[in-house]
C-alpha cells in the first residue's frame, strides 16, 4: 500500500521520501507480551517460593509447587494471549465486512462520514471534497480509510494470537524460573529464600529498567516501581503463609 501511494507521488516528493529513511520502533506488540510474561512469571512464583518459605515448607517442596506453577502459568497466560488477539482478529473482520455492507448499500452516508473525519482535522469543504471524491473511486482505499480513521481499527497480523501466546508462555517460563533458581541449590528453604529474594529484586530492577527504556517512560522510576510491586507481593505472601501456620 505504501509502496503504490509513492509511485503516485510527484518525482520531487519522490526524491525526497527515498532519501528520508524514520526510524520508528515497530515491535510494541512483541515488547507487551514480553512485559505480560516476564513481570508476572518474575512476580507470581516468587510470591509463590516466599509464601511456601514462610510456611517452612522445604526446598524441594517449594521448587516442584513453583515449577508446577510456572508450568500452569505459561499455559494460562499464553492461551488468554491467544484468546485476546484472536478476539481482537474477529472484531476487525466483524467491523471489515459492515463497512464493505455499508459503502455499497448506503455510499452518500459513508461519504459523508469521510467528509466528517476530514473536518475534524481543519480541513474545509471545499479541500475535503476532491479527497471524497477521489476515495469513491477506489472502494479499496475508501475501506482502508474508513477502518483506519473512523473505526481506529489496524488490519491485525494473522500470524498475531499464535505469535503472542508463544511470546507471553516463554517469557513467563524465563522470568520464573528466576526466583526459583536458588531452591535448586539451597536445601533450606530459608536460606533459599533470602537469596531468591535478592536474585529476584535484582531481576526485576533489570526488567523494570528495560520495560521503561523500551515504553519511553522513565527507565529509573520503572525499575523501582516494578521492584516494589514484587517486593510487596512477596512480603504479602509471606506474611500471610505465618498468619494461617499460626
Amino acid at each position: 500500500m505504501a509502496d503504490e501511494q509513492r509511485i503516485s507521488l510527484e518525482p520531487e516528493k519522490q526524491t525526497l521520501l527515498n532519501h528520508h529513511k524514520e526510524k520508528h520502533f515497530t515491535a510494541g506488540e512483541i515488547v507487551r507480551d514480553i512485559i505480560i510474561g516476564v513481570s508476572d512469571g518474575l512476580t507470581v512464583p516468587f510470591a509463590l517460593a516466599a509464601g511456601l518459605s514462610g510456611a517452612n515448607a522445604t526446598s524441594s517442596i517449594v521448587l516442584t509447587a513453583g515449577i508446577a506453577e510456572v508450568a500452569a502459568g505459561a499455559i494460562s497466560m499464553g492461551l488468554g494471549g491467544y484468546l485476546a488477539a484472536k478476539s481482537e482478529a474477529d472484531h476487525y473482520k466483524r467491523e471489515l465486512k459492515r463497512e464493505q455492507e455499508e459503502i455499497i448499500t448506503v455510499p452518500e452516508t459513508e461519504a459523508a462520514e469521510v467528509a466528517e473525519v476530514l473536518a475534524q482535522y481543519g480541513i474545509e469543504p471545499h479541500e475535503y471534497a476532491p479527497v471524497v471524491n477521489a476515495l469513491r473511486k477506489r472502494p479499496q482505499a475508501w475501506l482502508d480509510f474508513m477502518m483506519k480513521f473512523e473505526l481506529g481499527l489496524e488490519k491485525p497480523d494473522p500470524r498475531r494470537a499464535l505469535q503472542s501466546a508463544l511470546t507471553i508462555a516463554i517469557a513467563y517460563v524465563l522470568g520464573g524460573l528466576v526466583p526459583l533458581v536458588p531452591y535448586m541449590f539451597i536445601p533450606r528453604a530459608r536460606e533459599a529464600m533470602f537469596a531468591s529474594v535478592i536474585v529476584t529484586l535484582v531481576a526485576l530492577l533489570i526488567f523494570g529498567y528495560a520495560k521503561g527504556y523500551f515504553t519511553g517512560s522513565k527507565p529509573l522510576m520503572s525499575a523501582i516501581q516494578t521492584a516494589l510491586i514484587g517486593a510487596i507481593a512477596s512480603a504479602a505472601a509471606f506474611a500471610m503463609a505465618k498468619v494461617v501456620q499460626n
